[in-house]
């Protein structure tokens, strides 16, 4: 019965250490494929949170996101918080717009992931977009408006879809 046990003992040691070093190796997959999304300029930020900067947190039922793409940013993003003037245009409500001419500056944090720091030119009302990417794919994106207070959001990287 001793030996019984102690082959069941060793035989479940052997499958713990089995799942530990799978789960290791899909945590360092995802982390080359969230630096290999960074490197090529190609992702999306999803956003999953929003804290207005006068306002309490709301979790996001619906898709909201960031397209980032080397020669083009696609923003489609909620808005609550205070506007300091009232849009033109009262159908284009939240943080949508298209910008084919903006600066992007990366910089590598020490201790693993990037800061972002994205200035649309073209765009009427975003003046800075800053994301901040972990290792893991998780990012916190703050946006500055010239007619509206900042507003955070809270989410995480994805892939592009193919066309």
């Amino acid at each position: 019965m001793y030996r019984v046990m102690k082959q069941l003992l060793k035989g479940m040691l052997c499958l713990a250490i089995g799942l530990a070093s799978t789960k290791t190796m899909l945590a360092q997959d995802k982390k080359a494929e969230i630096k290999e999304l960074i490197d090529a300029r190609s992702y999306v930020f999803k956003a999953q949170t929003m804290l207005p900067m006068g306002g309490r947190s709301r979790q996001l039922t619906t898709d909201y996101d960031l397209k980032i793409a080397k020669d083009s940013i696609i923003s489609y993003l909620p808005y609550f918080g205070r506007a300091y003037t009232a849009p033109i245009d009262p159908s284009k409500g939240g943080l949508q717009f298209k910008s084919k001419d903006f600066e992007y500056t990366i910089e590598n944090k020490r201790k693993g992931g990037w800061d972002i720091v994205i200035r649309p030119k073209d765009a009427n009302d975003v003046r800075q977009m800053s994301l901040m990417i972990s290792e893991e794919g998780y990012g916190s994106l703050q946006v500055l408006s010239n007619n509206r207070q900042p507003i955070t959001f809270n989410g995480y990287i994805t892939a592009r879809e193919k066309r």
